[in-house]
Order: structure tokens, then C-alpha cells, then sequence
């Protein structure tokens, strides 16, 4: 049984954490000098040089208006909230082995909860999030001031509906995602577990697990005993299977329930960030002399981990939000777009311009009486200026965009989960994309072998299996013949000078490809299987279809399953021994006498096997091009070859071979196991004398393996760049892997250098490595967790400025912490909207932080779909999402909005022209009905209609994606267009209500009823002015909407003399006006679109 020390069950990400430099604190951090010897000859400037200052601050009254009011408020919140919920210090910690009961402290319930509100601060919380945009507070403010007599203009209604149905509605909204969120976190929490008690198995509850319980964790496969699998990629990203191993004293125990009789617990550190790391002890009380073991990170399970073989039990130590996967989450911030902000302050400018109108008409009142009163009463006749329903409409129409979006046909699968933010798909400038997973689908195949004079293809490994084969019948007929004396293949290998035939050659190669590696078959357990080991192995089903391979890199099961392909099949592996099959069906056995496994530096691996049928003593080695390059023997092929491969996108290893005497075996091993007992410098001195044996090794082939990308990834992400949106990857895995799948995906383009940061440590390194990286023009960056983070230390500003100018960024062995931090510093230096793309777990963070999050939803789970803004099924569905849906949503918004704005802005100037005219009196032109009609039913469902308006059709703004970097520059709402529409509601205004003024004859009513009906006729015709491609559904709009308008005319006698409207002098008028306020328009919008088109109306004709 195995005993691992493991936290379950909780979200987890990985850590970033800085570690502090012993340099100087007060050193002033230096900018980037041009010349390397200004570095390192003067070394004042090293001190003194004061740190490039990225934003200047405001000082005063100036910085307290323009929103440092807002920060003020801000921090007093945090400060209070802080005090509030004041963390508990986090202590390290003694778990007693299954008793919960005996821990000194109490520890956080493991519970998952992402819900935003309870049920006491729903109300004052989604209220707060409402009033805090100046829109809504506005109209609060002003819908209170109709409870005071003597500021009433109409009635109650026609402000407080509105209000009430725009809170209504948001309320409802955040009421189904508030329960939706509830109802996925009592989802996680109710999952089941196995705990283990002094009664046997029970079942627990996630959310009632306690430290010190004991949990198992099964994955029913065969495993060397006192150890497991594990799968990693939902915390770090990492595809490799990690093996853990269990506490050596509870691995002599007879019996699982032997664990509840001895007196044992674990002492473990504090909870803290770092995933990679762990400290503790586990202590056995009960013997004498007391048993000690150390702990590490060999023995922990963290959260979000899957055991992928073995059965686990293991002690909880961390639960709830102690756990390292929370400690690393960030929390989920309401997501505003920056189409709401650019609204909101085009909002603020026309409060101004309110205010100046209404101090303008108090001061041609000439301040009599009590102007102060006169003063809000105007304030409040022109607050439809900025008119209430924007928020609705603008609301509706994001509802109607997501409906939209999951309704196409061609994303299929694609869910809306933020409906407030789907503008933000059209203003990106930097997608931020994980490599996992997203753009790969984290499957190898193996694609090409080369032996130097010949290399084999996919299509050609039909001759592979012909020669291995055949070489293997001819072994086994010399056996035949021979009868036990099988010849000796030293002879063969002693005479380099002899050329090998290709037959052998591969021969060799494949047997070596089936020896190098660190992969375990494993068989589904048999029921019938359960006696000694001896007859379990004979009985052991070596069918193909039962055997599956583990092992800690994707690449080696690849590799031994190509050799499986053509004939030399790995069947059976454990500590001491490994047994292959030939295609015959001969086992073929070896004795693994050393293994040296891979590690990040040496970039290599190696094994030392003896053949039991020969006695041969043979050491392979598998590795980088870089690491074997200097280990091999002298040729000519092997540079260029891996150079070729690269540029395709495949992962290189080459594999070298090294046949040993007994003797110099023997010399070997005493070496190594005198440089394992060292004290001092063990590290150095093992590497030392392995590196003794790495000397003159036969170049046996060069192998190609393709990580498989994701769907029509290429043509997608040219369609990105295409569309002026900046790429960076960030992904936790390795250098190499990383750079070789920006090849394959041609993020990096074929023509492009790419620029391999080297590995810094601390402030001068990076100032000397970011200098020559600035010398570079046109090319990609690569670097690495490690070294970015001393780079953001010392040169945050400078480093983002470079990086900036990259056409393409690879980040790797990046933390979850660090991806997040990523997209932070992209949103404060550029200023520009971010989008992350990432399949699991540990892309959560990035995903929350961005802008625009999208999930996919992966083999992986759906941790990263449920917590991003918008969930697709594949990478390639990311296009249409941003040149369709994005690009529609945000025209059709901005088109929307400052619509709605000129109608507040055309009724307002009619107000103010009226009040001019009758000496500046307060009192309102159209009032109750009237009002609440002009907003609803009479030019609503025209007006709304503009979201099933498009510029040009969805196959054009694929084909052309250049017309995607128009929209990254904010042209379609700003204040340019928000002038031009001020104009055009100034003029149509004055226009309107002078003529009437002028038109009508001897009552008061005539003007009333000639103006507003012109009013409605001009706002249908300027909806059909702004429609770019007309739609059924507007049509029917249009004439419903003038239809309702014409029936009600029948029922508004308070407002209308119904005689006169049906006269032949009402319609010449009423036409000769809406004629006069409209055609100019029509006329200007003919003539640019004949002498100044848009980009968009050239593809479209």
C-alpha cells in the first residue's frame, strides 16, 4: 500500500513567487545603456542612474477631478474591507495519521465557493455596481428630485419605470448567473471520496474533508509497489506523468487498518505558494528508536492532480483555501468593457453640456426669483439629454449578440457565460494563447527516423518492420543452428572500418529506441490474478490491446510505440529488468544495471542494460542535439539534419550507443557508487564520472516526433495576425518544446529569427542580455519563467517596451501566477485590450485577468471554460468569433448608443428652442405619455433593430481580416462621431421646432402635434440613414413602429385636436418639415460614400 501525503480536492494553479537578490537594496535601478562597456567600465552609473519613470503623476486639484476622488474611495473600501476580514497568520503544522481530532488549530473547510454575493449583500452589492457608473447615479439622482413639489416637471412614472425595469432586469440577470455559479460549486463540493477509518471505507462528502483524514485515491493499474503516476497538466501545464513515492515506513505494514494502530504524524511547513517545492517530516512514535523520514515533493499529491495509475492513500495536510491551488487563484473581477467606459465619458460631456444650457437659460432669465430652483428644474427638463434607455437598449443588445453567437452554426458548441462584454471580442490587440492543449492536441507521432545516409518518413516504415523482421529471423535461424553458442556480435561492433549494411543498422537503431527510455507497460488487473508473482507474471496477458504505456514524457511513449509499430514490442519493465518481443514472438530479456534519468540541464538520458542471452553490456543514450552533439562521434550530417527537422516543427533526439567490456563496467560502477556516498560536491562528482563513459559514442540515428496541432491552428493564427492582433504563448512547459511548436504552428514565421533569451540570475546579467536583445530587429523572443521575472524586477518598463515590438512572444516554464502577471503588464503598459486562450487549470488566472478570457474545453476538464468570459470546443473557432461576432457586436453597439444619445439630444434642443421662444420659462414641451411613448413603443424596435445591422458580410471579414485593425483604433464611437451626431441633433432639433413654431397658426396644441409627429417621421428616416444592409426584421420594425404611432393618434385627444389632424395643412406641413430636416443629411451621406468611402464599402462593391 502506498502511503502519499497529499491536499484534495480544490482548484489548484501553480506559484510565482520572487526570491530576493543579495545585492544592494539601495542601489537606484538603472536604465538600458546602449553600449555593454558604459556597464561595465563605469560603474557610478550603476548607482546613480535614476529608473526610466513610465507615469508621470497628477498632483492637486486637477488629479483629485479627473478621478482621484475615485482612487481615494477606493482605498478607503480596501483599507476597511481589509480590517474587516484580516487574514489569520499561516502556520506550519502537526497531522496526526487519521486523527482529524487531534489537530492544535482549526483549519478552513474544504469547500470550492466562487459565488459573488450571499444572500444579505446581493441587493446593496448589485446596487453598488449599478450607482457607481455616473449614468445610472444621474438618473437616480434625478428621478429623487421628482418627489420635491417644487421641482416636478411631469410625472412620477416616466421616470421611475425606466429606472425600475433597467435595475429589474439587471437584478435578474445577476440573480440566474448568482445561482448558476451556486449551483456548480455544491457540484464540486458534493463529489465523493473514499476515506479510510478505523471501521473501514466510507464515503465523504469533498467539502467534509478535514486534515488528517486518510483518503484513497485509486487508479486500479499495475505499478511497482510504494509508488504511482500522476498526471500534472491541470496545475502546471506539464504533460509529463510525474512518479511519486510513498513513505518507506508504512510500506512494511501488513495490513491498510495497521495504519490506525501505530502512533505516527506528519510535521509539515506553512502553507505557501511554490507548487515545486515541500518540507516536512513524517514521524513513527511507537518504536524504539523513533523512525524519521524526510518529506519532499516526491511525496505529495497536490490538488488538480489525477493519479493515472496506483492506488493512493494519503493524509490531507491542506484543505479549502490553504491549498496551494488557491493560494495561486486570483479572484474573478467584473469585467467592464471599454465600449461601457468610452459611453460613460461621453455621458460625463453631456451632464456638462446640460448644466451650460441650463445656467445659460437662468441667465437670460436674467437670475429673477428663485433662479437656484429655476436652475434644477431646467437641469432636470433636459435630462433627456442623456437618455435612460441607452443602458436598456445597450443591454439587450449585448443579450441579443451572446444569442447570437451561440446560435452559429459554424462555432457550434460556443457559450456565452459574460453577457456584458462581447464588444470586447472587437478591440483586441493581444492574445495571449497557452500551448497545451490549445493550439497543440498534446498527442505524439512519431514521424521521422535518420541514420545519417537514409532517412524513413511516414510513408516509408512499411521497410522499417520488412528489415527488422527479417534481421530478427535471421538471429533467431543462427540460434537455431548453433543450439545455444549464438555467435557473438562483438566482432562486428569492434570493426568500425567495416561498413554496416542498412538492414543492421536500423536494426540497431530500432533496439536501442525500445531500450533508451524510462516507459512502464502496464495491464489491466485480472480478477484471477491475485497469486505469487512468479505465476502472475507467466499468466500475464501480453495482448496488445490490454497493454497501455506510462511514463513522464509523451515523447517516450511515442517512440516505444513506434518500435511496438514496426515489430520490436516493449511487454513488461519493472525496477531491475526489461523484456522486448520480437516479431516472431521471442522475448528477448535485460538487465537494467543503471539508469540516468532526464533532468533540464544535462537536456539527456541514459541506461546501461545487459542482454541475458549474450551477457553484452551496452550503454544508450537518448538527448538534445545540443547535449550529444559533443558526446558523439565525429560527423557530418547530424547539425544540418536537426536544423531541417526543426524548421518542420518535429522534437529531435538523438539516440548513441556504447558497447562495454565487463571490466570497464565494473571500473564504472565502483566509480559512481564511491561518487553517490560523497559528503561534499556529490552532485558534481556523479555528473563527473558519468560524464566519463559520455566520450566517443556511436551516432546510431536521429529521431523526429510531431506533437500534433490542434485543428486548422496555422491558418487561424495568420488570420490573427493578419488582423493586427499580437500573439504570445505562455505556456509551463520546456524551452524546447515550446520554441518547436511556434515553429510548427508558424506563429513564428519561417523567415523570422528567433531570439533565445539566456538564462539571468540577476541585474547585471539581464542589463547586459536585454542590451543585445535590443539589437535585434524583426524577431521573435523565447524566454524563460526565471528569467522574466528577474527582468520585471530590475526593467519592467524597458522589457515590456521590447517585447512589445516582437512580432511574436514565447514565454515558457511560466507559472500560472506569471501568466496572470503577464496580462496585467501588457494592460498597463500598452494601454490595450488583451484577450487569454488557454484548456486547463492552470490558465484560469490568465483567463480572469484579461480582458476577454476564452476557455476551451479540453480532454483536460472544464476548469478553464467555466471561469473564462466565453467557451469555445476548438482554437480555430477563436477567428470567427473576433472578425464576426466581434467586429458586429461592436459597430452594432456604438452604432446603438449614440443613436439613443441623439434621440435625448434632438428632443432636448426642441426644449430649449421652446423655452427660448416663451422667455425662458421651465416648462416642458411634451409631457407624461408622450415622452414615455417618443422612448418606447414609437422608436424602440426601429432603433433596436440596428444590432441585426451589419457593414460588411461575415465570408468578407474572413477573407479580409486587415479590416479587424480598423476597429482596434476606436473609430466607430469617439468624440469625432459623437460631434457629428451633436450636430445632427442641433440642427434636426432647431429645425423641427422652429418651423413649427413657425407653421402653426393660433393655438398652442397645433405646435404640439405638428412637431412630434415630425419628430417620429425623422427618427424613422434617420434609422434608415445609419442601417448599413437592411434586414426583413427592420422593415417590419419601421412600419409597426409607424403603424402604432398612426393608431394611437386616435386616443391622444389630451395632446392632439383631432380635427386638425386629419386636415390637408397638417400633412403639408408636418412632410415639409421632416423633408427639410432630413434630406441634407442624405444628400452628405451620398456624396462620401461616392468621394470618401470606407475601407469596408471598396471590398463590398
Amino acid at each position: 500500500f502506498t502511503a502519499i501525503f497529499n491536499c484534495l480536492p480544490n482548484t489548484a494553479y501553480c506559484s510565482f513567487r520572487y526570491s530576493l537578490e543579495d545585492e544592494p537594496s539601495n542601489l537606484d535601478e538603472m536604465p538600458l545603456m546602449m553600449s555593454e562597456e558604459g556597464f561595465e567600465n563605469d560603474e557610478s552609473d550603476y548607482q546613480t542612474l535614476p529608473r526610466a519613470r513610465v507615469n508621470q503623476r497628477q498632483s492637486g486639484l486637477a488629479w483629485f477631478l479627473l478621478g482621484g476622488w475615485k482612487v481615494l474611495c477606493g482605498s478607503c473600501c480596501d483599507c476597511l474591507a481589509h480590517i474587516c476580514r484580516r487574514k489569520k497568520e499561516l502556520k506550519a503544522r502537526t497531522v496526526w495519521l487519521g486523527c482529524p481530532e487531534k489537530c492544535e488549530e482549526k483549519y478552513p473547510k474544504n469547500a470550492i465557493k466562487n459565488q459573488k454575493y450571499n444572500i444579505i449583500t446581493f441587493v446593496p452589492g448589485v446596487l453598488y455596481q449599478q450607482f457607481k457608473f455616473f449614468l445610472n447615479l444621474y438618473f437616480l439622482v434625478v428621478a429623487c428630485s421628482q418627489f420635491v413639489p417644487s421641482l416636478k416637471i411631469g410625472y412620477l412614472y416616466t421616470y421611475w419605470a425606466p429606472l425600475g425595469f433597467v435595475l429589474a432586469v439587471t437584478m435578474v440577470r445577476e440573480a440566474v448567473d448568482e445561482v448558476r455559479r451556486y449551483q456548480r460549486d455544491k457540484e464540486m463540493n458534493s463529489q465523493l471520496y473514499s476515506k479510510l477509518t478505523v471501521r473501514g471505507k466510507i464515503q465523504v462528502k469533498s467539502s467534509d474533508i478535514q486534515v488528517g483524514d486518510l483518503i484513497i485515491v485509486e487508479k486500479s493499474f499495475c505499478v511497482f509497489p510504494g509508488s504511482c503516476f500522476i498526471r500534472t497538466d491541470q496545475l502546471d501545464g506539464e504533460t509529463d506523468w510525474k512518479l511519486k513515492v510513498a513513505v518507506g515506513c508504512t510500506q512494511r505494514l501488513p495490513a491498510v487498518g495497521d495504519l490506525f494502530s501505530i502512533s505516527a504524524y506528519v510535521y509539515a511547513q506553512k502553507p505557501q505558494l511554490d507548487i515545486h517545492s515541500f518540507e516536512g517530516n513524517f514521524t513513527r512514535e511507537d518504536t524504539d528508536p523513533q523512525i524519521h523520514e524526510s518529506l519532499s515533493i516526491e511525496n505529495t499529491l497536490w490538488a488538480s492532480t489525477v493519479v493515472a495509475s496506483g492506488t493512493v492513500i494519503g493524509v490531507v495536510i491542506y484543505t479549502g483555501k490553504e491549498t496551494r491551488s488557491v493560494l495561486n487563484t486570483s479572484y474573478a473581477k467584473n469585467k467592464v468593457g471599454l465600449l461601457d467606459l468610452e459611453l460613460n465619458r461621453l455621458t460625463k460631456a453631456l451632464f456638462l453640456a446640460q448644466v451650460v444650457l441650463s445656467v445659460v437659460m437662468v441667465a437670460l432669465q436674467g437670475f429673477v426669483g428663485p433662479w437656484f430652483r429655476n436652475l434644477f428644474r431646467f437641469v432636470v427638463l433636459f435630462s433627456y439629454i442623456i437618455p435612460i434607455s441607452l443602458r436598456v437598449n445597450l443591454d439587450m443588445g449585448k443579450s441579443a449578440y451572446g444569442w447570437m453567437i451561440m446560435k452559429d452554426e459554424n462555432i457550434p458548441g460556443t457559450v456565452v457565460r459574460t453577457s456584458t462584454i462581447p464588444e470586447e471580442l472587437g478591440r483586441l490587440v493581444y492574445l495571449l494563447t497557452d500551448k497545451t492543449g490549445t493550439l497543440t492536441q498534446n498527442e505524439m507521432i512519431f514521424k521521422r527516423l535518420h541514420l545519417g545516409t537514409v532517412s524513413y518518413g511516414t510513408d516509408t516504415m512499411d521497410e522499417i518492420q520488412s528489415h527488422i523482421v527479417q534481421s530478427y529471423a535471421q538471429v533467431s535461424n543462427l540460434n537455431d543452428v548453433a543450439t545455444g553458442a549464438t555467435p557473438s556480435r562483438k566482432t562486428q561492433a569492434s570493426g568500425p572500418k567495416v561498413r554496416k549494411s542498412v538492414s543492421s543498422r536500423i536494426h540497431e537503431a530500432v533496439k536501442a529506441i525500445a531500450l533508451c527510455h524510462n516507459v512502464t507497460p502496464v495491464y489491466e488487473s485480472h480478477a484471477g490474478v491475485n497469486g505469487e508473482t512468479e505465476s502472475a507474471e507467466a499468466d500475464q496477458d501480453f495482448s496488445d490491446d490490454n497493454r497501455t504505456y506510462q511514463a513522464s514524457s509523451p515523447d517516450e511513449v511515442a517512440l516505444v510505440r513506434w518500435t511496438e509499430s514496426v515489430g520490436l514490442t516493449l511487454v513488461n519493465r519493472d525496477l531491475t529488468s526489461l523484456q522486448l518481443k520480437t516479431p516472431s514472438g521471442q522475448i528477448l530479456s535485460f538487465y537494467i544495471l543503471q539508469i540516468f534519468p532526464f533532468t533540464s540541464e544535462s537536456k539527456r538520458m541514459g541506461i546501461i542494460v545487459r542482454e541475458e542471452s549474450t551477457g553484452d553490456i551496452t550503454f544508450y543514450m537518448k538527448g538534445a542535439d545540443v547535449a550529444m552533439a559533443s558526446i558523439v562521434q565525429y560527423n557530418d550530417w547530424l547539425e544540418e539534419e536537426c536544423g531541417n527537422m526543426a524548421r518542420e516543427g518535429l522534437r529531435t533526439l538523438v539516440v548513441a550507443k556504447k558497447c562495454l567490456s565487463e571490466e570497464q563496467y565494473q571500473d564504472f560502477e565502483n566509480r559512481y557508487n564511491q561518487a553517490k556516498l560523497s559528503i561534499h560536491d556529490r552532485t558534481l562528482k556523479v555528473a563527473a564520472v558519468v560524464e566519463s563513459l559520455e566520450r566517443e559514442m556511436e551516432l546510431l540515428c536521429l529521431t523526429g516526433v510531431e506533437d500534433q496541432l490542434q485543428a486548422d491552428v496555422r491558418p487561424t493564427l495568420e488570420l490573427l495576425r493578419n488582423a493586427g492582433i499580437k500573439i504570445w504563448m505562455l505556456t509551463g512547459d520546456k524551452l524546447e518544446t515550446a520554441t518547436c511548436i511556434a515553429k510548427s504552428s508558424h506563429l513564428v514565421s519561417r523567415n523570422q529569427d528567433i531570439h533565445v533569451f539566456r538564462p539571468v540570475s540577476n541585474r547585471g546579467e539581464a542589463h547586459l542580455e536585454l542590451n543585445a536583445f535590443r539589437r535585434k530587429h524583426d524577431c521573435a523572443l523565447v524566454i524563460s519563467g526565471d528569467s522574466l521575472e528577474v527582468c520585471l524586477r530590475y526593467y519592467e518598463h524597458e522589457f515590456v517596451e521590447l517585447a512589445c515590438q516582437c512580432p511574436a512572444v514565447v514565454c515558457c516554464r511560466c507559472s500560472p501566477t506569471q501568466k496572470a502577471q503577464i496580462v496585467r503588464l501588457l494592460q498597463q503598459h500598452t494601454a490595450n485590450r488583451t484577450c487569454a486562450i488557454g484548456d486547463g487549470g492552470n490558465d484560469v488566472s490568465m483567463i480572469q485577468a484579461a480582458d476577454c478570457g476564452i476557455g476551451i474545453e479540453g480532454k483536460e476538464g472544464k476548469q478553464a471554460s467555466l471561469a473564462a468570459d466565453f467557451s469555445i470546443t476548438q482554437f480555430k473557432h477563436i477567428g470567427r468569433l473576433l472578425m464576426v461576432h466581434g467586429r458586429n457586436s461592436y459597430k452594432r453597439s456604438a452604432a446603438l448608443g449614440q443613436f439613443v444619445m441623439h434621440r435625448g439630444m434632438i428632443i432636448s434642443t426642441m426644449q430649449a428652442v421652446f423655452s427660448s421662444v416663451f422667455y425662458f420659462a421651465s416648462v416642458p414641451l411634451y409631457q407624461g405619455f408622450l415622452m414615455v411613448g417618443y422612448a418606447t413603443i414609437y422608436t424602440m424596435f426601429p432603433v433596436f433593430s440596428l444590432v441585426l445591422d451589419q457593414d460588411v458580410k461575415p465570408e468578407m471579414a474572413l477573407l479580409y481580416p486587415e479590416l479587424y485593425k480598423d476597429l482596434t483604433k476606436g473609430r466607430s464611437l469617439s468624440f469625432k462621431t459623437f460631434l457629428i451626431w451633436v450636430l445632427i441633433s442641433v440642427y434636426q432639433g432647431g429645425i423641427l421646432m422652429y418651423s413649427a413654431l413657425v407653421l402653426f397658426e393660433s393655438e398652442f396644441v397645433h405646435v404640439v402635434a405638428i412637431s412630434f409627429t415630425a419628430l417620429i417621421l425623422t427618427e424613422l428616416l434617420m434609422v434608415a440613414l445609419t442601417i448599413r444592409t437592411w434586414h426583413w426584421l427592420m422593415v417590419v420594425a419601421e412600419f409597426f413602429s409607424l403603424g402604432c404611432y398612426l393608431a394611437s393618434l386616435a386616443f391622444l385627444n389630451e395632446y392632439f385636436d383631432s380635427s386638425f389632424i386629419t386636415t390637408w395643412p397638417f400633412l403639408w406641413k408636418v412632410s415639409a418639415i421632416t423633408l427639410v430636416s432630413c434630406l441634407p443629411l442624405y444628400i452628405i451621406k451620398y456624396l462620401k460614400r461616392k468621394f470618401s468611402p470606407p475601407s469596408y464599402s471598396k471590398l463590398s462593391s
